[in-house]
């Protein structure tokens, strides 16, 4: 990477705060920007608490301050801003309509040779590449929740995507301490393929009463030594989040092994989206 240290979020998401705040940490500028100035005001108004948590969790660590933190981040609703920037990671919900929209909005916006980073779960980085003039500087980048704690990305290339563009991503990561697998492009990549199983069904076994969501967790985290369990992984991620995933993987591969499981979509619709409402599987306080 050049020594260009402005770096380009859009969504301010908890995927996408996350993410500048880890940037930030790394003494990069970051560019935070969402449509939604709400969104905006909300991921500024959490960064100070989250980076108290993180400091609590790894107190070893030098933490900056939340001025200094602050001080960082640009925190705008205008897509003019990726003017000046080399790399931009796109954040926003795994909804292929609003995505195709916005790319197509900003593809010429920003620098030709500017890098298009797709912090994806299930999206294809071949399709999305599609959208933009220049294919072959698009990649996908999985980062895991919560970003700051998790130093590792799967990254995806599309069928266009250079090896320029692999290499630049590959030593932008390692710059704020992000170890990375490289993988191939097919909807859910590698983790989300595996992942997802494991949520829906074990939603499966809690719709058939099979067992308690402690007791289905703890088959993981007991059992397996899985460091968290499925049910809480999925109320971490979303329960929203992951009935879209679900449906983004069997709608792309037509196999009945990804229908979503119906108590997912029904507390979905209840407003019981895990973590960020307060109540998932899990309570949350």
């Amino acid at each position: 990477m050049t020594g260009n240290k402005k770096i380009a979020v859009i969504g301010a998401g908890t995927m996408g705060t996350g993410l500048a705040l880890n940037l930030a940490i790394f003494e990069y500028e970051v560019i935070l920007i969402d449509a939604d100035p709400q969104a905006l005001q909300r991921a500024e108004a959490k960064i100070p608490g989250d980076l108290r948590l993180f400091r609590m969790m790894n107190s070893e660590k030098k933490w900056p301050t939340s001025a200094e933190l602050l001080a960082r981040i640009v925190f705008t609703t205008e897509y003019k801003e990726l003017e000046d920037v080399r790399i931009v990671i796109e954040n926003i919900p795994e909804d292929w309509n609003k995505k195709e929209a916005l790319y197509r909005n900003i593809r010429g916006v920003f620098d030709p040779e500017t890098l298009f980073a797709i912090n994806t779960s299930c999206i294809a980085i071949t399709r999305a590449a599609a959208c933009f003039h220049r294919p072959q500087n698009v990649i996908g980048t999985h980062f895991m929740n919560p970003v700051p704690l998790k130093n590792f990305v799967e990254v995806i290339t599309g069928y266009h995507t250079s090896e320029h563009t692999v290499n630049t991503i590959k030593t932008f990561l390692a710059s704020f301490g992000k170890k990375c697998v490289v993988v191939k492009d097919y909807p859910g990549f590698v983790s989300n393929r595996l992942s997802h199983l494991f949520m829906n069904e074990a939603a499966f076994l809690l719709q058939d009463q099979v067992a308690s969501p402690r007791d289905i967790d703890l088959i993981f985290t007991e059992g397996y030594g899985h460091a968290m369990g499925p049910l809480a992984t999925a109320d971490l991620i979303g329960l929203d989040t992951v009935v879209n995933s679900l449906e983004i993987l069997c709608n792309s591969y037509q196999d009945p092994k990804f229908r979503c499981c119906p108590l997912l979509v029904k507390m979905v619709q209840a407003g019981m989206l895990g973590r960020k409402t307060g109540q998932g599987f899990f309570k949350y306080t």
